[in-house]
């Protein structure tokens, strides 16, 4: 066995080796900033209000692929018409049944586009039990928030631009000038 060592001489020679040590590997991880938390709001109407509208609850209730068909333009932002996705929604309900599968997924992506409160498996039990209720409710929602589904994307968002909030005008009959005569 050897001398014991000093341990100060340790001390004084780590600072050395540890300088001397080579900097730990990449792991190839970035270190990033946390993403920022949005602030998610409720719906701007309860479920069961679907019954304040009854007009739009009974063409939800009797013929759902028309008010799913005009939501999910909108949802879409005029990417997807209103008569095709009322078509596919009418198809999969006579086919299978289960066209609340297919409904869903627009509450979903209307959830996340407006960053309204809620989660996917209470959107899939929402639309299973009471499909008309969620349509009512999701067309309710784009109301509110300034469109009107029964318009369509573009006119909905010409509206907005311009600002009008009143009732559209009747059509107006065209002038015909004194012209060429037979």
């Amino acid at each position: 066995m050897g001398a014991p060592k000093d341990p100060k001489a340790h001390d004084e020679a780590a600072p050395s080796q540890e300088s001397s040590l080579p900097p730990p590997p990449v792991t190839g991880v970035p270190v990033v900033a946390p993403p920022q938390q949005f602030d998610y709001v409720p719906w701007s109407t309860d479920l069961c209000d679907c019954f304040s509208d009854c007009r739009r609850f009974c063409i939800s209730f009797w013929c759902p692929c028309v008010t799913f068909g005009q939501i999910s333009e909108i949802v879409d932002s005029g990417a997807s018409s209103c008569g095709l996705n009322g078509a596919i929604y009418f198809l999969i309900a006579w086919l299978t049944g289960c066209a609340c599968c297919y409904s869903f997924f627009y509450r979903l992506k209307m959830r996340k586009q407006y960053r309204i409160d809620g989660s996917a498996v209470g959107d899939f039990a929402i639309h299973c039990c009471c499909e008309a209720c969620a349509l009512t409710q999701e067309y309710r929602e784009l109301q509110n928030r300034g469109f009107d589904p029964s318009l369509g994307w573009l006119e909905s968002v010409e509206r907005q631009n311009r600002g009008v909030a009143m009732a559209p005008m009747p059509p107006v009959a065209p002038v015909v000038e004194d012209g060429m005569k037979r």
